[in-house]
């Protein structure tokens, strides 16, 4: 319940749809507050002052996801996808900086609101791709297994992607049974699995995995 608490205040208090952004707090520290130390050398707006600082604009996605609140999940993280920024001249104009790679932060208080900063992060890089592969696909591998679990996005009934495990290649398709009596399942080259993960192993051979979720 407490998480659900927190993540509701993120949205209502961070979370600029305006702006495509959200803050790491509000409203950002100036000098007529108390010092709260380093982040004050930023100005009010920039970087971990106020503004998007991406690791944990990244995290807050993660979060959503990991409660399982998908409409949410999804929806910031297609705020905070950089190409996003960039789809209309006004974005061009308002981002300034690549859409192709991740910015650290983005400016959160006029006039430079919606600006990215420091682009090329290949921490913010990194965090992005865990975010879209294991928090919203679902795909987590630990001790050589794979497992499942995805937070679909609202409207999806399926997606399908590659993982290479060495010169082993294995094409994945995620889907959402149509008859929501029928049992979950993990089926790899047609057989049916009796577990609910996936042993990876690198033969050189390239495999088949379907996934059935129940909806």
């Amino acid at each position: 319940e407490r998480a659900h608490q927190a993540m509701t205040a993120v949205g209502q208090r961070l979370v600029n749809r305006a702006f495509r952004l959200v803050t790491l707090l509000a409203p950002p520290f100036d000098h007529a507050m108390p010092n709260p130390g380093y982040i004050r050398g930023y100005q009010p707006g920039v970087r971990e002052n106020g503004g998007q600082y991406t690791h944990a604009a990244i995290w807050s996605v993660m979060a959503w996801a990991k409660l399982k609140q998908a409409e949410q999940a999804w929806e910031v993280f297609d705020m905070i996808n950089p190409v996003r920024h960039t789809d209309t001249p006004e974005g061009v104009a308002q981002y300034q900086v690549e859409p192709y790679v991740m910015a650290a932060d983005v400016y959160g208080i006029a006039p430079h609101q919606g600006r990215g900063g420091w682009t090329w992060y290949t921490g913010s890089a990194a965090w992005m791709y865990r975010l879209m592969l294991e928090s919203l696909l679902g795909i987590t591998i630990q001790d050589g297994r794979m497992s499942f679990k995805p937070c679909m996005k609202p409207g999806w009934q399926r997606f399908e992607l590659s993982y290479r495990q060495g010169e082993t290649t294995y094409d994945i398709a995620v889907h959402l049974q149509s008859n929501s009596e029928e049992s979950a399942a993990l089926l790899c080259d047609g057989e049916r699995l009796q577990t609910d993960y996936l042993e990876l192993l690198d033969d050189g051979q390239r495999h088949t995995v379907e996934v059935r979720l129940v909806p």
